[in-house]
């Protein structure tokens, strides 16, 4: 083919349908990829400053699911607060209706059965107490808590000074004489009470010569309404903790002392731009509520003592919400953020190698035009030359 001889005419319309072929090849590849610039050749700077937002933006793109699991662990564990701090109301309600109850309780009393009247005056060492021995009355018992008061005698001692001591403490006794100068002593906070000494003689404490208390301590009776409040109190609580344990995304639960990294941006550590959030520990226990042992709600003061936890226990709820709920909305702003950067940098790089496809679209009908006219041309070259051989007919 190279040593063909092609006529001038000839030769010059070829090489037009061969440039217009390869124009025609290059629109129809910007059309079929809607880029103008489709490798380095097509234009270096476009290309590659292209290729790096593309870059970038995909990787923005991978971070957007991590985000979006941040902003679900959040809303699982301020759902799981919404949830906890019904029931802590719902533990309220029932720690207060018990309060609507008789406090059953309050009837724990001591009565002296000495055969003698006693007046306040009346001597402890003359009954058998030693100087330097210590009485001591108690309150509540070992499932509930104790509280005790105690009084060192000396050689002058009176029944007068053990009352004084009683009645001045803080743990709800209440000492008197009664019409038969008996000692009565009386737990007003509905506490089982008792009585003992370090080193009493039995007369001295039980006899009827002493003190005359027969039957050193005395328990508190009971409430069925009570103890039924309690082991409602008590199923509360084993929900709360079923809860707080629910309360968890992809693993990660806010509630049970996990803590939540969130990365926002794709460069390395130095420069890596994140927010940790602190996970609490929002069960039962964490929240400093415990079940009640039995007979640990039959008085107003155990009960009060609750109703104390419980509103502690929601104050920590509510400000741990108002926290979370914080988070949550910096970490939405962020996602905000991140997917309009992602569609800002995809953008810039669309504009840099996008093609104007009706441009395109119409420089590829006309080189389709230019074609059949080159190609007539040809045809007419062709025709030129087949005259020549006229000649020689």
């Amino acid at each position: 083919m190279s040593n063909t001889i092609l006529s001038t005419g000839v030769r010059q319309n070829l090489m037009a349908l061969q440039s217009i072929k390869s124009n025609e090849t290059v629109a129809q590849s910007k059309l079929a990829t809607g880029k103008r610039v489709n490798s380095a050749l097509d234009n270096p700077v476009n290309y590659f400053t292209s290729a790096a937002l593309s870059d970038r933006a995909g990787d923005l793109s991978s971070l957007l699911d991590g985000i979006s699991n941040s902003v679900q662990t959040l809303q699982g564990a301020t759902a799981g607060i919404t949830s906890i701090t019904s029931l802590v109301k719902t533990a309220q309600s029932a720690a207060k209706q018990a309060l609507q109850t008789a406090d059953a309780a309050a009837d724990a009393i001591l009565t002296g059965a000495n055969t003698g009247v006693y007046t306040r005056s009346t001597s402890l060492t003359g009954m058998g107490f030693a100087a330097g021995e210590k009485i001591t009355v108690t309150t509540g018992n070992a499932t509930t808590g104790t509280a005790a008061i105690t009084l060192t005698l000396t050689a002058g001692s009176t029944i007068g000074e053990l009352m004084t001591t009683l009645n001045g403490s803080n743990i709800g006794l209440n000492a008197t004489l009664n019409s038969s100068g008996q000692l009565t002593i009386e737990d007003t906070a509905g506490e089982d009470v008792a009585i003992t000494s370090d080193t009493a003689t039995a007369t001295a404490l039980s006899g009827t010569s002493g003190l005359g208390f027969a039957t050193a301590s005395q328990t508190a009776s009971t409430s069925a309404s009570r103890q039924s409040y309690a082991t409602q109190f008590n199923g509360i609580l084993d929900q709360i903790d079923q809860m707080a344990k629910d309360a968890g995304y992809n693993g990660i639960n806010l509630l049970m002392g996990n803590n939540l990294k969130t990365v926002f941006n794709e460069k390395t550590s130095k420069d890596q731009s994140y927010m940790d959030i602190n996970g609490v520990t929002f069960d039962s226990q964490g929240l400093g509520l415990d079940k009640v042992a039995t007979g640990g709600f039959q008085t107003n003061k155990q009960v009060n003592s609750v109703l104390d936890k419980l509103t502690t226990a929601l104050a920590s709820l509510r400000t741990q919400a108002s926290n979370f709920g914080s988070n949550l909305s910096i970490v939405q702003s962020r996602q905000d953020f991140t997917n309009n950067m992602v569609t800002t940098l995809q953008t810039g790089s669309d504009n840099l190698v996008a093609a104007d496809t009706n441009a395109e679209s119409a420089n590829l009908l006309a080189l389709q035009t230019r074609q059949q006219l080159s190609t007539k041309a040809l045809s007419l070259a062709n025709q030129a030359d087949q005259s020549v051989l006229s000649l020689f007919q």
